[in-house]
């Protein structure tokens, strides 16, 4: 595509994202400042149209891109940059934020919708990548333990264990089984319960292995799914039905935690329409960016809008905001 066809159809996309509304020549001149006639631009338009960049809606006489226009036009994008309100927004988040990952995974979809006003997606780091860092027994009374095991994402899993017996645990038996524990379980994956060695102390063992008997394997290798801003979707779709079937869509967390998957693993930042291979989101542009903790991919995090998405702002949020979130799950780690 020669320089000025593709000044065009940029200034036809930028258009478009912003009003909404097709893009004349006329539009398209006074945008673009190209020193040429309106003639040669609605020559441009049509050629742009032929090959399949530019489509024409049959009320209007100006144009609207295609899934292709809008790759052309992502392709071609250089660094997206957050305004500085927006960048003092998130280093403030970042900066007061606590709790357990669960809960920071939620608010940072929050976050994220709000800086784009579009849906915003966390999928939180699957199981079968998640590792132990440490494993705890402890005594709760009346015959009642919990296991406490801290992962290589910084969330926190817990497991009841309730004591045929019912006794009070003797403290040294209850140490012994959980460091017996505690080094069978660091590394390991939440995949599948770790092989624990006998100890030689039938009381410390009886501990160990009731422990092991309350735990199942985690059935479940994906991440949980996190959406913030649903809500977003209804003022972005014209009609109702596309509004329903998107939304349909943020419900189905294996769905959408699949296709985050996918796109991070195929090396895409953005899916454009059918590129999603979600057929409910034809019309809807996807923005995804993995996360890591001390360097491990663990997550990824992303945008859900219409194709006619604002993607500078939306590449730029992405990308600040997947960094930020595994540089605070690390340093929680740090704690």
């Amino acid at each position: 595509m020669d320089e000025r066809k593709a000044t065009v159809l940029r200034a036809v996309v930028e258009s478009f994202i912003d009003t909404a509304q097709p893009v004349g020549s006329r539009v398209i001149s006074d945008l673009a400042g190209l020193d040429v006639s309106a003639a040669t631009i609605r020559n441009d338009m049509a050629s742009l149209e032929a090959d399949g960049y530019l489509a024409q809606p049959h009320t209007s006489a100006g144009r609207i891109p295609t899934d292709a226009g809008y790759r052309y036009f992502v392709d071609s994008l250089g660094p997206g940059h957050l305004n500085d309100t927006e960048a003092r927004q998130i280093t403030a988040f970042f900066r007061h934020a606590q709790g357990q990952i669960e809960q920071r995974l939620a608010d940072t979809s929050r976050l994220l919708s709000q800086l784009t006003a579009y849906a915003a997606v966390v999928v939180g780091p699957a199981h079968d990548t998640t590792t132990v860092r440490s494993a705890q027994l402890v005594d709760l009374g009346s015959g009642r333990l919990i296991l406490v095991i801290v992962t290589s994402s910084g969330s926190i899993e817990r497991s009841m264990i309730e004591l045929e017996s019912g006794e009070q645990v003797d403290p040294q038996h209850l140490a012994a089984a959980s460091t017996a524990i505690n080094e069978a379980f660091v590394g390991a994956s939440l995949e599948g319960v770790p092989t624990v060695q006998n100890t030689g102390d039938p009381e410390v063992d009886s501990l160990i292995a009731t422990t092991l008997k309350s735990l199942a394997p985690n059935a479940s290798q994906s991440g949980d799914l996190y959406v913030g801003g649903a809500a977003n979707m209804a003022g972005q779709f014209d009609a109702v039905s596309t509004v329903k079937s998107v939304l349909a869509v943020l419900e189905e967390q294996l769905l959408v935690v699949g296709l985050l998957g996918d796109l991070v693993e195929r090396g895409l930042s953005v899916a454009i329409g059918s590129e999603t291979g979600v057929a409910p989101l034809a019309e809807c542009a996807v923005v995804v960016a993995p996360y890591k903790v001390d360097g491990e991919q663990v997550g990824s995090i992303g945008v859900l809008g219409p194709t006619r998405m604002d993607y500078p702002k939306a590449l730029a949020a992405v990308h600040v905001v997947s960094s930020r979130l595994g540089e605070s799950l690390g340093e929680a780690h740090e704690d």
